[in-house]
């Protein structure tokens, strides 16, 4: 099976099984949701998340590269294993929450209540639990990984269910970074970031309040203008550091 197709296959299968996983923690584990409510979780519309979706190609190269370790006692090579597992994870969230915090001054997620945190977008405790993703993977999914995506390579429905995938999942990217674009722009004229999780939010309370039907795919759509709605919520979004607003007059 070419490898493009295998790395297409995981991503897909990551993104899809990777937003089930997130819709049932926040529903039933996360102390940020104590009304437990169903949320739809990420930067896209759709039931996929790209950051697992890129996390299981990143698991699946790496136990394909176990055989190369240095070390010979199989248990210890184990451990640096899932270690670098959870390096790569921890490094995939880092850099997705950065370009976010950086590029489209909206903060997709928060760990600032978190020990031992780093600008709120990892932390240790969240390192752990891709450590032990990562376990569960090596155990329980990398060794039947190849012969699964070869059975489904040969499934017609399974193809174009693939390619129908793809197709959905790039017209939604470009759908949100249409909507992150005016996020940004607001977020510059005020000086702030973005609370991604603040206007999702918003917009079901506003929608329990009208009586509406709260839409979980489609937890931004909103009557009202996106600026309107970003300009209400404003006290709530974290002020920029200082010395990082750039002057908008040439020669300053």
């Amino acid at each position: 099976m070419p490898l493009f197709l295998v790395f297409a296959d995981l991503f897909f299968l990551g993104s899809v099984a990777g937003w089930v996983l997130e819709v049932f923690f926040r529903r039933f584990f996360s102390r940020a949701n104590p009304e437990r409510r169903w949320i739809n979780p990420g930067f896209c519309t759709g039931p996929w998340l790209p950051l697992y979706g890129c996390g299981l190609c990143i698991l699946y190269l790496l136990s394909a590269l176990e055989r190369f370790s240095l070390i010979r006692d199989p248990a210890w090579n184990r451990v640096c294993l899932f270690a670098v597992m959870a390096l790569a994870m921890t490094g995939i969230e880092y850099l997705a929450g950065l370009l976010a915090l950086r590029v489209a001054k909206v903060r997709l997620w928060d760990y600032t209540d978190q020990w031992g945190n780093i600008q709120g977008i990892i932390c240790p405790k969240f390192s752990l639990a891709w450590a032990v993703l990562g376990a569960l993977y090596y155990f329980l999914i990398h060794p039947r990984i190849l012969g699964a995506l070869d059975w489904l390579s040969r499934n017609l429905a399974f193809s174009f269910f693939i390619g129908l995938f793809f197709g959905f999942f790039l017209i939604d990217v470009v759908n949100s970074a249409n909507l992150t674009a005016k996020l940004r722009r607001f977020a510059q004229e005020n000086d702030v970031v973005v609370r991604f999780e603040a206007v999702k939010e918003s917009i079901r309370q506003r929608k329990e309040e009208a009586r509406q039907k709260f839409r979980f795919l489609r937890p931004l759509h909103t009557d009202i203008p996106v600026p309107e709605l970003l300009r209400e919520l404003k006290a709530t979004f974290e002020a920029r550091k200082p010395g990082r607003r750039k002057s908008s007059r040439r020669g300053e």
